[in-house]
């Protein structure tokens, strides 16, 4: 591949951007700096340096996002920063998007991909992937009301009833709640249909991926790929 497209494809700019930094002697590999934008470079399991910063190429966008509280999911935020302004410019440009949307007080796990089949997989309550939320609650927490998550709630302008697919208490103002599908504000609804209240909401897992107890709100990782978050066996 060409290093002008490889920039290209990486979100580095326009391709006559592209081009520009590889002639102003910006891009280097393996410490070399490669000033031709027509050098011929092989991109499998290459890193790179981009003005001093090192990039590793990824032919598709897998990240790991902590969502802080206090921002939106969304490129085009009504009143919140939007979470696509803690990735650097070039991820941001790959057109990435979030997978399923976390409310702006709500924290923790949030995966960003530029592949639209991935972000189905996910997304469809066909498919039934399970995301694990850490509940604060406003009132103790009931046998009743636990009991009521597992069997089922009906939610206003909802007919259908929804049901957590495991929940568990965790403290006495706290829950573990699974949930395989996902709708609008759909974790404060139950507990609202169940007589409490959501007073902080945190995702921890989403699929077979764990958030990491060292990763702090507002940093983000990479990702190998859907292996990553639907395990062995994606299906």
């Amino acid at each position: 591949m060409r290093l002008a497209q490889l920039l290209f494809s990486q979100g580095f700019g326009t391709r006559r951007e592209c081009e520009g930094l590889i002639l102003a002697g910006f891009v280097a590999i393996a410490g070399r700096v490669i000033d031709d934008p027509d050098a011929e470079i092989d991109p499998h399991g290459l890193v790179y340096t981009v003005e001093g910063r090192e990039w590793p190429y990824h032919e598709r966008v897998y990240l790991l996002l902590h969502k802080p509280a206090g921002y939106e999911c969304s490129q085009k935020p009504s009143a919140w920063p939007s979470i696509y302004t803690l990735l650097p410019p070039p991820l941001r440009r790959r057109d990435v998007q979030a997978v399923g949307r976390l409310d702006q007080d709500t924290t923790g796990l949030l995966i960003l991909t530029d592949d639209g089949a991935l972000i189905h997989r996910l997304t469809s309550p066909k498919k039934h992937v399970p995301k694990v939320y850490e509940v604060t609650t406003a009132e103790p927490v009931t046998p009743k009301q636990i009991d009521a998550l597992l069997a089922g709630v009906t939610l206003r302008d909802d007919p259908k009833p929804v049901r957590a697919a495991a929940c568990e208490a965790a403290g006495e103002r706290a829950l573990h709640l699974t949930l395989t599908e996902g709708k609008y504000h759909q974790v404060k609804r139950m507990v609202a249909a169940v007589g409490n209240q959501v007073e902080r909401l945190h995702r921890s897992r989403f699929g077979a991926l764990e958030l990491p107890a060292n990763m702090g709100p507002g940093q983000w990782r990479w990702l190998q790929g859907p292996q990553d978050i639907l395990g062995a066996t994606p299906g």
